[in-house]
């Protein structure tokens, strides 16, 4: 029988191979597709922090196109008066004008020019809008800085000067009196005037910053982002302007310069928490986290696929020799029965002892087959969740009797010599099902017999341990490594010696043992060493208990087994 069950190994090791190869398959591209994952992960985390800060940067950027929208709007409605209001010469006439346009963010405005006709007389014509005075400035700082700015426009009027595009300018050498100028210019595009608007640095703190801060905020960040910035502004002297000084470290700022006007001005975006490299960081441990948690739970399903897949071959090969070993497990009781049965027909058995030999062969091997039937009803019954038991108080040791008594005649011409020890003192009827006890020894027998391998006694006893009864089945044949016993209880398991492929079975028996056992609450095991034999031992109790595995396992009526 060796060469025979080598003969199959090349197949179940090509199936294996098979599995494996797709396991690698599956494996090798995963494990590719992660390193370049990793690498371009790693790319992204540098890229990251450069973007990361080049955004920081755009909101600065932002900050400062918003304040030098401001500031171009309101210098361009304002400050943009035609020449024919120069020609009045009347410095109430461009007042006037001024308090029209209601420029925002301006401390003093005026208006220079020569007289259209008389370029050897100067004008200039000043307007306060905090309380529309029409009056040079009192601050002494500030007249000498509209001066100062005025200075290069007077040379360039005495000469005439063509405008090639009207422009703004901005003079800030004074830190405390900027100056947007906007040049006027008549029909030939030449210069005839400047106006001018000196810029208030107190409601530029105030209103213009904040509101440029405020408005760009939403564009770029989110609220949870939000709470991560700082934004202060720092005035030429390194001075706090705007915002809450906070201890943020050099690593974690972006800083700007305003474009414009106060160009020497600084606006410093600053991150509390993390900077962009530490946020790069962050997300290239969280995307390669996942990554990897992904691949290992694909991993892990891809080996529970191979597992599976794995374990049906095994079940589906355990299949093909359960339905191997049953074929010849009916045929052999069957032919037995059908020749004796031959016989007594033809009436070649003329001796009374001969026939009465025959007869019993033909009932043993009835009750064989009889055996084996029940085994595979009863194991499609537990299998579809329909095997139920029918439980009644009785004698166990009766019940051992009749089972043992029916495979008396088979054990005897086989050579086997069957002991049953009962207990001394009768034990206390069990609540049981007794064709389902009697099934369960006669296979613990029929299974010594199998495993005997020469050694032909065969031992029951029956006795009691506390409130249990116990059942043991005990021979002296191949024995059970230990490494096989908590398995010999699974469906068409059957020990890996050599010897096991020279005996035929369903691989059923343990299982419904098993089965049985567990419907009763009670439990069943093995004490065994190769070559000297196994003891099984069947634990039954004698009062009255809740069965829950018992209804679990039974989904019919009651209607015997």
């Amino acid at each position: 029988m060796i060469p025979g069950m080598l003969a199959g190994f090349p197949r179940r090791l090509g199936k294996r191979r098979a599995l494996w190869i797709g396991f690698l398959a599956v494996l090798l591209p995963l494990a590719v597709l992660l390193v370049l994952q990793y690498k371009w992960l790693a790319r992204l985390e540098k890229t990251s922090a450069i973007a990361e800060k080049a955004w920081l940067s755009n909101y600065l950027e932002a900050v400062s196109n918003e304040v030098e929208y401001f500031y171009r709007k309101e210098a361009e409605r304002g400050l943009n008066l035609s020449e024919s209001l120069l020609a009045y010469q009347n410095p109430h006439k461009i007042a006037h004008h001024f308090q029209k346009k209601r420029i925002e963010g301006a401390k003093y405005l005026f208006v220079y020019y020569q007289p259209p006709g008389d370029h050897e007389r100067e004008m200039t014509a000043y307007f306060d809008p905090s309380g529309s005075h029409v009056a040079p400035p009192e601050d002494a700082a500030t007249l000498r800085a509209i001066f100062v700015a005025l200075a290069p426009w007077r040379t360039l009027l005495k000469k005439e000067h063509r405008l090639a595009a009207h422009s703004l300018s901005v003079d800030e050498r004074d830190p405390d009196n900027r100056i947007i100028l906007n040049p006027i210019s008549d029909d030939s595009c030449t210069a005839v005037g400047v106006a001018g608007m000196v810029v208030d640095n107190a409601y530029f703190a105030r209103e213009v910053l904040p509101g440029a801060i405020a408005h760009a905020l939403p564009k770029f960040f989110d609220d949870r982002a939000r709470r991560n910035l700082a934004v202060t502004v720092h005035d030429a002297r390194g001075r706090l302007v705007l915002g809450a000084e906070e201890p943020i470290e050099r690593s974690k700022e972006v800083a700007r310069s305003i474009t414009f006007i106060f160009s020497d001005w600084k606006l410093v975006l600053g991150t509390r928490y993390t900077t962009p490299e530490q946020w790069a960081k962050s997300n290239f441990m969280l995307n390669i986290s996942l990554s990897v948690l992904l691949a290992v739970a694909l991993l892990g399903g891809i080996v529970m696929a191979l597992r599976t897949a794995s374990r049906e071959m095994y079940l589906s090969q355990m299949k093909s020799e359960f339905v191997s070993n049953v074929s010849h497990e009916l045929r052999t009781p069957l032919a037995s029965i059908r020749v004796f049965g031959e016989f007594l027909r033809l009436g070649r058995v003329q001796q009374p002892e001969k026939t009465r030999e025959y007869g019993e062969f033909i009932e043993t091997e009835s009750r064989r087959l009889t055996q084996l039937i029940n085994n595979i009803l009863d194991f499609a019954k537990i299998e579809s969740g329909a095997k139920t038991y029918r439980f009644e108080r009785v004698d166990l040791a009766e019940v051992i009797s009749d089972a043992l008594r029916s495979l008396e005649v088979s054990l005897r011409h086989k050579g086997f010599q069957l002991a049953f020890e009962a207990p001394a003192v009768p034990l206390s009827e069990a609540e049981v099902d007794p064709d389902a006890v009697a099934q369960a020894v006669a296979n613990l027998v029929d299974n010594a017999v199998k495993y005997s391998n020469g050694a032909k006694e065969i031992k029951v006893h029956l006795g009691r341990e506390g409130d249990e009864a116990v059942i043991s089945v005990e021979d002296h044949g191949i024995g059970i490594s230990p490494d096989e016993q908590d398995k010999i209880f699974e469906r068409f398991h059957r020990v890996s010696t050599g010897l096991v492929h020279d005996v035929k079975g369903s691989g059923l028996g343990l299982s419904i043992v098993s089965h049985v056992v567990k419907a009763h609450a009670g439990r069943v095991r093995v004490e065994s060493e190769p070559g000297r034999g196994s003891t099984f031992f069947i634990h039954l109790p004698l009062r009255a208990v809740d069965r829950p595995g018992a209804a679990a396992l039974t989904a019919a009526p009651a209607d015997g087994v």
